[in-house]
């Protein structure tokens, strides 16, 4: 049955956004996660999120890619923006930034789909993401899984996951300027 469901590339920022979207998505795709977040200070911070992810992959069987991790790339994609607000323009090149790095891969790897868990965050401009996601998508020929995860209480539920899994949460977006 697993090979009759459309193939999905979710990029995911961490593992209990990841897992709580996997579990809402499991029933009608068959999923991979795409580990991508060069935005994410320090790197001991990147790593403990990174391993975390590798490992919830790995116990739930879920197909991984994990990129490169290319903070200085990412800090010349937002330069003179390090002052912007939360949600501001600094935020739209780092949703659209993943994003497209998330299109590009989905588009190679013959993904059907692509989508993000930045969504489920009420700190993320979900509107902005959506029209984001839309261009690259079209840019890329390949469909974008246009959903709000944070609507019915996603973002409650996915720290409700998280603690029942014993996931590491958080407590900031990752950027050093948020």
């Amino acid at each position: 049955m697993e090979k009759n469901k459309p193939k999905l590339l979710l990029h995911i920022c961490c593992a209990g956004c990841g897992a709580y979207i996997s579990q809402e998505l499991a029933r009608d795709w068959q999923i991979s996660w795409y580990f991508y977040n060069p935005n994410i200070y320090p790197v001991s911070e990147y790593k403990k999120r990174e391993q975390e992810v590798i490992s919830l992959a790995s116990k739930h069987k879920i197909s991984l890619i994990v990129s490169d991790y290319e903070h200085g790339a990412w800090l010349n994609k937002i330069k003179g923006h390090e002052r912007d607000p939360e949600r501001g323009e600094r935020c739209v090149i780092c949703y659209e930034d993943r994003l497209e790095s998330t299109a590009r891969k989905a588009k190679s790897g013959h993904y059907d789909y692509f989508t993000t868990t930045l969504t489920v965050s009420p700190h993320k401009d979900a509107a902005v993401i959506s029209q984001l996601g839309k261009r690259l998508a079209e840019r890329y020929k390949v469909n974008f899984l246009n959903r709000d995860f944070k609507k019915q209480d996603g973002f409650k539920k996915a720290s409700a996951l998280s603690k029942e899994l014993g996931l590491y949460r958080q407590n900031y977006c990752g950027c050093e300027y948020g």
